[in-house]
């Protein structure tokens, strides 16, 4: 058996063992100890859920890595099906959780309008909705292939370099690029405030999103570098150039597909790290205490932000007033003296 084969079976090995149990305690921990889910806390169980999705395939991948694939093209085109979706699911529900943040930290006021539950459950359903139809495709394009008397459900089949390129194209940007954009432009807005918010239970849940974003990136630009490698080997396609691409495309190949289930089992343990200091036992992983905190956090803040934009405003109508009554009162002495010179004259 290649090295790499080797070395891809013991990652999602590993991606198994930590994954399923981790996003499970993820969702269990929300749906039995939060009973108030903020919009953040929402997001990320179903983002747990997305990844649960993925991991669950790996026992069917390991066993096709060291034999074959023995089950049929139809589960093959299933499985490819789901891991897509919840790709497109995943990076949606992060980008809405970063804009959900760049908005209560920079506008508290004006983001109230969208915070309703049944706001979210619709965004949260044509998210779902959305990453299943963008990768249709997928089930046109995936097939299996017989190397050496083995069958692999590794590779897609194109009708034309045409196709390729634009479905490729399709899954970059919308699935990485426009909204790994968005990101980048919500935190750096945000990179100022960060450090200066005056709430620490805010500061830290934007951190902890930030650390899900981060974490996300480096999983998956491997794959879209792969993406962009193909784009280009059609330019130098039958020239040396375009061998070394194919052999770089290759080698990258297990890599790339491994890192995309890791993506889907570090989320769990970024919160167990973030639940430490919720703690209060060596077993007890504090992570209820966190997401109960993140509800609770984002609430309370968000009244006292209110109330903080409430006075303000109700201060500078008092100021506004105060200055009304002042002109009115130099209004009527003026008029008083007016008269008394109009009486001098007379």
């Amino acid at each position: 058996m290649e090295p790499s084969i080797v070395g891809a079976c013991v990652i999602l090995s590993v991606c198994f063992m930590v994954g399923t149990p981790g996003n499970l305690l993820v969702v269990w921990t929300i749906m039995r100890h939060v009973k108030q889910r903020s919009h953040t806390v929402l997001l990320i169980m179903h983002l747990a859920v997305a990844d649960l999705l993925v991991v669950v395939t790996l026992p069917l991948w390991i066993y096709s890595l060291v034999w074959s694939w023995v089950f049929t093209e139809v589960v093959c085109k299933a499985m490819v099906y789901v891991i897509y979706a919840c790709m497109y699911a995943s990076i949606f529900f992060i980008t809405i959780m970063s804009v959900e943040r760049f908005l209560a930290v920079r506008y508290p006021f004006a983001s109230t309008a969208w915070r309703k539950k049944q706001m979210l459950n619709k965004i949260l359903l044509g998210v779902w909705v959305v990453s299943f139809l963008l990768s249709i495709p997928v089930l046109i394009t995936q097939v299996l292939d017989d190397t050496d008397g083995q069958k692999e459900c590794l590779n897609r089949e194109y009708s034309s370099n045409t196709e390729e390129a634009a479905l490729l194209l399709l899954e970059s940007l919308v699935g990485f690029v426009i909204p790994f954009s968005i990101l980048v432009i919500c935190y750096g807005c945000l990179y100022s405030r960060i450090t200066q918010m005056s709430f620490r239970s805010k500061r830290k849940s934007t951190l902890l999103i930030v650390g899900v974003v981060v974490v996300f990136a480096l999983c998956w630009i491997p794959h879209h570098i792969m993406n962009l490698l193909s784009l280009v080997y059609f330019a130098y396609d039958d020239s040396p150039v375009g061998d070394k691409i194919l052999d770089v495309l290759n080698a990258l190949h297990m890599v790339s597909s491994s890192l995309v289930f890791v993506s889907s089992t570090i989320n769990p343990v970024l919160y167990v790290f973030a639940a430490r200091s919720f703690r209060t036992s060596l077993r007890d992983t504090g992570i209820h205490k966190l997401f109960r905190h993140l509800s609770s956090a984002a609430t309370g803040e968000g009244n006292r932000e209110l109330s903080y934009v409430s006075k303000r405003q109700s201060s500078q109508t008092n100021t506004s007033q105060c200055c009304v009554e002042s002109k009115t009162q130099i209004d009527l002495l003026v008029d008083i003296c007016n008269n008394a010179a109009s009486d001098e004259n007379m």
